[in-house]
């Protein structure tokens, strides 16, 4: 029976990304709860009492907006820096490069592997958060926004793996891109706090509509389309933008 490299390709990412958890679960778990523990003391705790930001308490609108912070940090970790290791020190990726592999089903498996490592600290944010006083309603629409958010920032760190030319570039591209989203779009306080002009180039990100659409549905309401929408087409321009790069870094 003649194998399919597409699916080939994409089980073999996700082989990778299986292992490298498997060897090392420990420490991805104790890294992916760092920060989001942080955020739920010192918000929820310190600030939860004093803060009131719509009519349900603060916690219930912090704990969404961590869950979309998580997912893209995780996911965009999980892919950009491991990538840029094989590109630049280990230079293994070149193999991938002039290999049959067809590159938008690797590049498609680079994002679920980082979606699905999102989805892992995503979960462990939300058993931690009901200790805290957490309540939400949970539906498969729910993990559904956390998976494409997570796709999305997959795809975008394989554009940055592939464009930096130092590992430290990754950082800097952590700095100025996912640094800003994660303070600014609808994490931490509502847009409408915002100035106007502000508000409406947050409105166009995509943790923007991540977060907002699972805090409205950990209230209760139905799933927004519109945002299920922008993260699906932002997932898939990111997913077409990385593969023009690393084509165009194959034929070099």
């Amino acid at each position: 029976m003649r194998q399919n490299p597409i699916v080939n390709a994409v089980v073999t990412v996700l082989w990778e990304k299986w292992v490298e958890f498997r060897f090392e679960w420990k420490k991805i778990t104790a890294s992916a709860l760092v920060s989001p523990l942080l955020y739920l003391i010192a918000l929820g705790w310190g600030l939860g009492s004093a803060s009131a930001v719509t009519e349900r308490p603060y916690i219930d609108f912090l704990v969404p907006g961590i869950l979309a912070l998580t997912t893209m940090n995780t996911s965009f970790s999980a892919v950009a820096q491991p990538l840029n290791v094989q590109r630049l020190f280990e230079h293994s990726f070149d193999h991938i490069i002039i290999s049959p592999t067809p590159m938008p089903a690797y590049i498609f498996g680079q994002m679920l592997g980082g979606s699905l490592r999102g989805m892992y600290s995503g979960v462990l944010i939300l058993l931690l958060s009901f200790p805290f006083g957490a309540s939400m309603c949970l539906s498969p629409a729910f993990f559904l926004v956390m998976l494409l958010n997570g796709m999305t920032f997959g795809a975008l760190g394989v554009m940055a793996a592939v464009l930096a030319s130092t590992h430290a570039d990754i950082t800097r591209f952590s700095t100025f891109v996912i640094l800003p989203m994660t303070f600014l779009c609808n994490t931490f306080f509502p847009l409408d706090r915002v100035p106007g002009a502000v508000q409406t180039l947050i409105r166009l990100l995509p943790l923007t509509h991540a977060s907002g659409s699972l805090r409205s549905m950990a209230y209760g309401a139905a799933p927004s389309l519109l945002s299920l929408g922008v993260l699906a087409l932002y997932a898939a321009a990111f997913l077409a933008v990385a593969n023009l790069v690393v084509l165009r870094r194959k034929n070099l």
